[in-house]
């Protein structure tokens, strides 16, 4: 039996001890996921100067993840249409939870945590009945699944959290791209997708909806980025005549339309009607979008719209802001530093980086 004094020990023990953190880590920077040699998958976590800080294992191709807020803890999610998301100790790769969505709904591999770390989001796919849903999950809960309420449209994909006048919403880039598991990933909607962009509050309500001219509704919404003053980048996939030198980058501030960048400039035909990921740079003075078809990652100038700068990397999906500017990651292994005018190659790995790198802030 226990004595008292051995209970009242233990408990001062058990109060006295440090609650695990990123800096257990090292503090890295970035989640992404990544493919090994030998064909297994994992989620890493890098320095910003592209080191590795630490790999976890992962049961089959990752997309994106989520890192908790405070504990050093985070959410793999599949690639779409894959159905697990799972939650690992990046301590020690200790898997600590497995997701899995509600039968005929599947995950579109992006979601983000409260600022507190309470509650999960997650963008998924209601295939069964051609609509977007976001699901909620309740962390102190082993991440048990509380509700879910509509997107605000059809194939949510990326989803950030933005700080408004009334609150916090989630901005969620809305793809329109109807797709179901049994077709694998074919596009089952092309004539009548609506892309949009969807801003709602943390219980769901629509609170506003940006959608583009009827003339590009090919142009799939995928990927977001935001800046310090709360203006929304967001990146496309166009998804009509693949020779068409369409904008595939634009910024969105609630309230007025968006605004399409490079519009006109042939240079965009070099993306291939692929926008990969999206970043503002630290200054918010310029936003860079990546494109692994065509090896490109285009800089352009928030204020004008122009292309600055045009950097050749071979494969490069993922992108991030960094403190000199913007950190790329691609396909072949590299992670480069993008400052100014100049590619710098950081590091190089064994791996083939999966689409995204995911800042820890």
């Amino acid at each position: 039996m226990t004595s008292r004094r051995g209970f009242l020990a233990g408990l001062l023990a058990s109060s006295l001890a440090p609650t695990p953190s990123w800096a257990d880590l090292g503090r890295p920077a970035f989640l992404t996921a990544a493919k090994d040699p030998d064909g297994s998958y994992l989620l890493a976590g890098l320095s910003e100067a592209g080191a590795i800080q630490f790999t976890c294992p992962l049961p089959g191709r990752g997309h994106a993840a989520a890192a908790h807020p405070t504990r050093p803890e985070a959410v793999a999610f599949a690639r779409r249409p894959g159905r697990f998301a799972d939650v690992i100790d990046c301590r020690n790769g200790t898997p600590l939870a497995r997701l899995e969505p509600p039968q005929g709904h599947h995950f579109y591999g992006h979601g983000l945590f409260t600022p507190d770390g309470s509650r999960l989001f997650t963008t998924e796919n209601d295939y069964e009945n051609g609509r977007g849903r976001i699901g909620i999950w309740e962390v102190a809960r082993g991440y048990r699944r509380i509700g879910s309420f509509d997107s605000g449209g059809v194939g949510p994909h990326d989803m950030l959290l933005r700080q408004s006048q009334s609150g916090p919403q989630l901005a969620i880039a809305n793809g329109g791209i109807e797709t179901h598991p049994d077709s694998g990933r074919a596009k089952l909607n092309l004539p009548q997708m609506r892309p949009n962009l969807s801003l709602l509050s943390l219980d769901g309500q629509v609170q506003e909806v940006m959608e583009l001219a009827p003339e590009l509704h090919l142009n799939s919404i995928r990927h977001l980025a935001i800046s310090s003053q709360g203006i929304l980048g967001f990146a496309m996939q166009w998804q009509g005549d693949p020779g068409a030198d369409l904008p595939l980058l634009g910024l969105y501030e609630p309230g007025t339309p968006p605004d399409l960048l490079a519009e006109g400039d042939p240079r965009l035909r070099n993306m291939r009607g692929y926008g990969g990921s999206v970043a503002f740079s630290p200054d918010d003075l310029t936003i860079g979008v990546t494109s692994p078809r065509g090896g490109v990652v285009q800089v352009m100038e928030t204020r004008s719209g122009h292309i600055i700068k045009e950097h050749a990397l071979r494969d490069v999906c993922g992108l991030a802001t960094a403190r000199s500017g913007f950190i790329a990651s691609t396909g072949l292994g590299a992670i480069a530093a993008l400052t100014g005018h100049t590619a710098k190659q950081l590091r190089h790995h064994d791996l083939a980086w999966d689409n995204h790198l995911v800042p820890l802030t």
